[in-house]
């Protein structure tokens, strides 16, 4: 395999199970409290459509992708979201401590995909020779790329701003008071991202807060990972 195709299709498969899995077990994280809001509306599902929304998941990156691509010519910054699965906090069993388990559930699966992924490589390793030389070098590099988008995925979403996963988990832990003024954050938090990720970065180097954290992060998230699943240090 040569050419951009192949590496664009291992991404593309990395980030969509990174992405339908994180979205499906909050919805199996909130069923197991108590509620199953998101099983009757069909989002238990292993489905990526079903995840799918109009403008987060297509329009927004598509348009991001491509006036990059115009202007610039390569991409240095993506922004989406898929359909948010549905979670009535009132039919949890404990709305408040339900609501950190059903929002860490996401990052979680993220943080567990990352490390089979990194499992994978072990029978790649060993009997690898017996594949094409092209379809080994596609597998690996579908590994690294299901390492890396998952982390990134889920460790974004634990940003501490609703309505992100993280937000959702601070509300849940913050005395009431805290709580609400977080809370009450939500409706703004999506276009506070958007700005935190597209415009500030544009502004300064010093206001890119998001790439500051993730060349903190993914470093030592992306060894932790490979420690983990038996691949030294």
């Amino acid at each position: 395999m040569t050419g951009w195709l192949p590496e664009l299709a291992a991404a593309i498969l990395a980030t969509v199970l990174a992405i339908t899995l994180h979205e499906a077990a909050h919805g199996y994280a909130a069923l197991a409290l108590g509620d199953d809001t998101a099983q009757r509306a069909g989002r238990l599902s292993l489905n990526p459509l079903r995840h799918v929304d109009k403008v987060g998941t297509l329009l927004l990156p598509g348009l991001l992708l491509a006036v990059q691509l115009l202007t610039i010519g390569r991409v240095e910054a993506m922004f989406g979201w898929a359909k948010p699965v549905p979670v009535d906090l009132r039919r949890l069993r404990n709305p408040r401590l339900g609501m950190v388990l059903v929002a860490a559930a996401g990052p979680a699966m993220n943080f567990f995909l990352a490390w089979c992924a990194a499992m994978l490589a072990h029978p790649l390793d060993e009997w690898g020779g017996l594949l094409p030389p092209d379809v080994l070098a596609w597998a690996l590099r579908f590994v690294i790329l299901s390492i890396l988008a998952n982390l990134v995925l889920g460790l974004f979403n634990l940003l501490p701003v609703p309505p992100l996963d993280g937000g959702r988990i601070l509300v849940g832990l913050l005395p009431a008071r805290l709580a609400l003024l977080l809370a009450r954050v939500e409706p703004a938090g999506l276009a506070i991202v958007m700005l935190m990720i597209l415009v500030l970065p544009r502004i300064s180097e010093s206001l890119d807060v998001v790439g500051a954290l993730a060349g903190l992060a993914l470093g030592p998230g992306f060894r932790l990972i490979l420690w983990l699943s038996g691949h030294g240090a």
